[in-house]
């Protein structure tokens, strides 16, 4: 049984764990038995070829006054008496049981041996909690892999909530392309559709699939961020990738329908074609200066991210302001603004839940720069929707549609 995913309270714990010297006794450490079955049990090869030492869970997720049992793994055995010591990043959050180890020196050390190690951690209130390990004498083990990330959370249902929201507002964007891609359908025309937002809108997505691919694809890269975040985790994940790509694909069509209908006199505008410009010379620039080996990839990356949010920022000016010279939201999709409302306030509804649940406020409103796009996002959604229905609400028979998407 894995005695790691079992949940136990602090008094099992401290049962399990007494008296503290038999943490150097063999009933403890419980012997593994050979390398072997360390594979037959699925244990990473690597570990053992590699590293001497190293935590079974790296993430682990606590409820408050919850207590799991893990494990501390040494691979080998050596001649010389070692003792690890947790370090924890927030004491005030998280406990571990025992604070240190004494591991024995041997007689006649076996390199193949895998022995674990009992350690309880204790969830004390929300947060997050980084724990890593230091090693007397220093020199014997590899402490890269020898750390924890703890989060522990007020309630599990506010996690799983969380996770559905997050599919959800997934999906919404996802979805809200079509709409618009519909009613150019069902019009034989674009007229309405302002194409600086379709061309800020392509590069912004197509800057984003860059950086979303570049990350998840290219382990040079990825080397390059754990260069500089070695204990840190992919901020890219697939959904991400399918989510950036999905949307350049889906504005593709939409740009595409601008050619074969009706668009009347309707073009890029000469301030937009500078912005984009602008954008372009600095993804040149710095693609460039990447070429030459001047700046890593992951920075050519992170200038295109930044040309992305830029992007959002401003994308929507040229709809709205269109709308507003021909007092009519006629050819531009309701649908549209409304799955982006709906994706845009469960991102935001997400964070508020997430802040409460990991008592995280400061990365809530620390992330200035997530918040203020999803918050600058609905107040743009809002706005439309009330050229839609209030100030142009009688367009409709103006410009005799009866298409309402």
């Amino acid at each position: 049984m894995n005695t790691s995913r079992k949940q136990i309270t602090m008094a099992e714990c401290s049962a399990v764990l007494r008296p503290r010297a038999a943490a150097c006794s063999i009933s403890s450490h419980r012997l593994r038995f050979s390398l072997v079955v360390m594979l037959i049990l699925g244990i990473p090869s690597a570990h053992s070829q590699l590293d001497k030492m190293y935590v079974e869970v790296t993430d682990l997720n606590l409820l408050v006054e919850e207590t799991r049992l893990l494990k501390l793994v040494q691979i080998g055995q050596y001649n010389t008496s070692l003792e690890v010591i947790s370090n924890i990043q927030h004491p005030d959050i998280v406990q571990l049981v025992p604070p240190s180890i004494e591991i024995p020196g041997s007689n006649e050390p076996n390199k193949t041996v895998v022995i674990s190690y009992d350690i309880c951690a204790y969830g004390k209130s929300p947060g997050h909690s980084e724990v890593t390990f230091n090693v007397t004498p220093p020199g014997f083990v590899n402490l890269d892999t020898v750390y924890l990330r703890i989060t522990v959370m007020h309630s599990n249902e506010i996690n799983i909530i969380s996770y559905i929201m997050g599919w959800i507002y997934f999906a919404a964007w996802s979805v809200s392309f079509y709409p618009q891609i519909y009613i150019n359908f069902k019009r034989k025309s674009v007229v309405g559709l302002n194409f600086d937002f379709l061309a800020l809108n392509i590069m912004g997505f197509t800057m984003y699939s860059l950086f979303n691919c570049g990350l998840y694809f290219s382990k040079e890269i990825q080397n390059e961020y754990f260069s500089r975040h070695p204990r840190g985790l992919n901020p890219v994940q697939l959904n991400d990738v399918f989510f950036s790509l999905h949307a350049a694909f889906a504005t593709l069509i939409t740009i595409t329908q601008c050619f074969l209908y009706e668009r009347e006199e309707q073009r890029v505008s000469t301030v937009g074609r500078g912005i984009l410009g602008a954008f372009s010379a600095v993804v040149i620039v710095t693609g460039s200066i990447a070429v030459v080996g001047k700046i890593e990839w992951l920075d050519w990356l992170y200038y295109c991210s930044y040309v992305k949010l830029a992007i959002t920022l401003i994308k929507y000016v040229p709809q709205a302001y269109m709308n507003y010279k021909r007092k009519s939201t006629v050819g531009w999709s309701i649908g549209n603004i409304f799955l982006d409302f709906v994706g845009g306030f469960l991102s935001i509804l997400q964070m508020v839940l997430n802040a409460y649940n990991y008592n995280d406020w400061v990365s809530f409103f620390g992330d200035a720069t997530k918040f203020g796009l999803g918050l600058f996002s609905l107040v743009f959604d809002i706005f439309f929707i009330l050229q839609h229905y209030v100030f142009y609400r009688n367009a409709d028979k103006k410009y005799n549609l009866d298409v309402k998407v």
